[in-house]
């Protein structure tokens, strides 16, 4: 049984056939699915969803790239919700920062403070975070660990390989391994996985991106998370079934939700 703990089933790329989707990747042993927060004005689909069927639930939380959109009274309005089981994605992205010292400096800034508030937003209601990283890894940890939030914990979404954010399995968080994993140039992350934990190891698709190999270029779906539990079943030298079992374990363990 797989947990999809992180797939954006709201986006527009699933309108015309969520539910074959949904149906596709049930039959294949993925039982469960989380719909993380991102851009708040296709919240209200993923709330829907979530409502529609058992084993999907939601996050609240609002993506770097989404920040001026921030509403922290609308996240409050909607983390209360019975499926909602936590904050996030939130965190840091310094991928596309401005040319310019001043207005790099204010946006790291920006990003920083958004990503703060949703921490505080966590701890308020004892959820754990959904955390994305992109070249920015020692501020994210910096961040973290400052604002205690090791009190919610969470998972470091499509971990992104770097050995300082292995610090943070010891301040209760998780790694989302997902498509990546399967990539010819994911060298890192695979030298890296047998490092992480087993205890601390969850499997995301972040769908519709981030497909796997062999189907990059197409839409990603939560059925592909077959294919990341295959590779890492392959590079942890573990049985597939036994894998399952340790995550599974695991995604119940932080988003306390028995799938």
């Amino acid at each position: 049984m797989i947990i999809d703990t992180h797939c954006h089933l709201n986006d527009k790329r699933f309108e015309k056939d969520l539910d074959q989707v949904i149906e596709r990747a049930f039959d294949a042993g993925v039982k469960g699915m989380i719909i993380p927060g991102a851009d708040p004005a296709e919240l209200p689909k993923a709330i829907e969803i979530a409502e529609e069927y058992e084993n999907i639930y939601f996050a609240v939380g609002v993506h770097p790239y989404d920040r001026e959109d921030f509403d922290l009274t609308y996240l409050e309005k909607h983390i209360t919700h019975p499926k909602c089981i936590a904050v996030g994605e939130c965190g840091l992205d310094y991928f596309r920062l401005p040319e310019d010292p001043k207005e790099k400096e204010a946006e790291k800034a920006a990003q920083k403070e958004i990503f703060r508030q949703q921490i505080d937003l966590a701890k308020r209601y004892k959820k754990p975070l959904i955390i994305h990283i992109r070249d920015a890894s020692k501020d994210s940890l910096d961040t973290l660990l400052e604002e205690d939030a090791s009190k919610v914990g969470g998972v470091l979404h499509c971990y992104n390989a770097s050995p300082l954010l292995l610090e943070l399995n010891k301040h209760g968080f998780y790694y989302g391994i997902g498509g990546v994993v399967t990539f010819k140039n994911a060298k890192k992350l695979v030298e890296i996985l047998p490092e992480i934990p087993l205890e601390k190891l969850l499997i995301e698709t972040d769908a519709p991106y981030l497909t796997p190999h062999p189907h990059r270029g197409e839409r990603n779906e939560p059925f592909y998370t077959t294919l990341v539990a295959d590779k890492m079943s392959e590079i942890l030298d573990i049985e597939r079934s036994e894998l399952e079992d340790i995550v599974l374990a695991n995604t119940r363990r932080l988003f306390k939700t028995f799938f």
